[in-house]
């Protein structure tokens, strides 16, 4: 087990909850799509979608990304399955 591996990962989540919901909603876009062509891909908005779902506001996270609501939970397993690998055990075998 690596220690700083295990703590890294559980801070992750404690930082995430310890900023605001709208932390990151302003700010230049960092995406080429929108920068060169001024079109928005499908990823354009999910770190505000994620942050504001992280927070429950759910309205607000369906606003930013809609499928914010299909990746967070998916974020979420992929966590768990890398902590729960620090311990030697490996829930997800197709993660």
């Amino acid at each position: 087990m690596n220690l700083l591996r295990v703590a890294i990962l559980l801070l992750i989540p404690i930082v995430l909850m310890l900023l605001s919901a709208d932390y990151f909603d302003n700010g230049h876009s960092i995406c080429l799509s929108k920068s060169l062509a001024n079109m928005e891909c499908y990823a354009c908005g999910m770190t505000r979608s994620i942050m504001h779902l992280i927070h429950g506001e759910i309205l607000a996270g369906w606003h930013f990304n809609k499928l914010g609501i299909l990746v967070l939970p998916l974020l979420v397993l992929f966590w768990m399955n890398l902590l729960l690998e620090q311990f030697g055990t490996k829930v997800f075998q197709w993660f």
